[in-house]
């Protein structure tokens, strides 16, 4: 079995259920506040351990009873949790709102997540050594993100990185990148090429895989999935789900696509089951919560 190393944010996601999302300077009533293990990092951590890979963690949490609950959520999904640290500092936190529809907005404050810096990678890097996939976001400091593209690459190691959230980079981080899985409005952060259409991804992509990346594959949530490769591209239907909370779509995808891609190579199969664990994951409330195992993504139809 390939081993995996997710490197990323760790956060407490405190979901707030209303009918809508409140505009600037509008106060609303909600319906429900929940407390949900989350933080793009984690929550990828969780998908790829609920169905059935071997993944080790690094992060950090601080040493708090958020921090406490965290690191039991991820230890109980099977994530090797021994190399995540503990600060004298808040755990990340998330506070979501959460409309009728299943959509969202998201504010983050990083606590711990900001403390994730090189000197720590410095102190795991047998982990690099072990591992055959490293994934990255972008929830801890981007020197941290760069660093550790650079050792896993100089180490011969597949990278993964999801581009969230948006954020321009330099072209060191960008060559250092094997497989890039933004939705379309990090496309066009990471590339100021304007993204309205099929076209226009086609044109961003072609930037970033003239500067090194090999294959991207851009979310396009309820449109589906856009393959992009120097070969040419390929578009993936979404599943037609009942969408309660969109929350971890996107991580829910990394996990199920990184899955099936560790087993083959076969983008196109990985990419299928990638959707299919997107699907199962957005009709539930939650982060964490709503992430599928292996039984329930292959029974999928």
């Amino acid at each position: 079995m390939s081993k995996v190393i997710v490197v990323g944010s760790m956060n407490m996601d405190l979901v707030i259920k209303t009918d809508e999302i409140p505009k600037v300077g509008e106060t609303l009533l909600g319906h429900e506040l929940l407390q949900i293990p989350g933080g793009k990092g984690a929550n990828q951590g969780v998908a790829i351990a609920k169905l059935g890979n071997d993944i080790t963690f690094l992060g950090k949490v601080g040493r708090d009873s958020f921090g406490d609950e965290l690191l039991a959520s991820m230890k109980n999904a099977g994530v090797d949790i021994g190399h995540i640290e503990r600060e004298d500092t808040s755990t990340g936190i998330a506070v979501i709102n959460v409309d009728k529809y299943g959509r969202n907005n998201i504010v983050v404050i990083p606590g711990a997540n900001a403390m994730v810096d090189k000197e720590y990678l410095g102190r795991h890097l047998v982990t690099f050594e072990e591992a055959d996939i490293v994934v990255f976001q972008l929830e801890i400091p981007l020197e941290t993100v760069k660093e550790g593209l650079r050792i896993a690459k100089e180490s011969e190691k597949i990278t993964i990185l999801n581009p969230a959230p948006a954020m321009e980079l330099d072209d060191e981080i960008i060559s250092n990148i094997d497989i890039l899985i933004p939705n379309e409005h990090e496309l066009e952060r990471m590339t100021n090429v304007e993204v309205i259409d099929d076209e226009s991804i086609l044109k961003a992509s072609r930037l970033l895989l003239n500067k090194g990346i090999k294959q991207i594959i851009v979310t396009l949530g309820s449109k589906g999935v856009l393959y992009i490769d120097k070969n040419g591209n390929e578009f993936f239907k979404a599943y037609n789900v009942n969408v309660v909370d969109t929350t971890a779509a996107g991580d829910s995808f990394i996990g199920g696509f990184l899955t099936s891609f560790i087993e083959d190579r076969d983008i196109k199969k990985a990419i299928n089951m990638g959707q299919k664990t997107a699907a199962l994951a957005i009709q539930k409330v939650g982060a964490q919560s709503s992430l599928p195992n292996r039984e329930e993504v292959e029974n999928f139809k």
